[in-house]
């Protein structure tokens, strides 16, 4: 049996241990960057980078992940 490179959102979140929905926030926020398939544009993930990112969570070793910050809106009060 031949081994997979690529892997599915589904198949790659059974790996990790979390959601596909994870996967694609994970994906949209840049902390595991996605492919896409060329024939029908769903997201892929490589296997090396999904094995990689396993072996940095077992060795204490992943990434702290710091979530962008909004740019706050200030609110502009009249007094009339």
């Amino acid at each position: 049996m031949t081994q997979k490179i690529l892997l599915s959102v589904k198949e790659a979140a059974s790996l990790l241990g979390v959601t596909p929905l994870t996967l694609r926030n994970w994906d949209k926020s840049g902390k595991l960057n996605a492919m896409r398939h060329p024939m029908n544009n769903y997201r892929v993930y490589r296997k090396a980078d999904i094995d990689k990112l396993i072996d940095s969570m077992n060795n204490g070793t992943a990434p702290v992940y710091v979530p962008r910050r909004k740019k706050v809106r200030k609110l502009e009060v009249r007094h009339e």
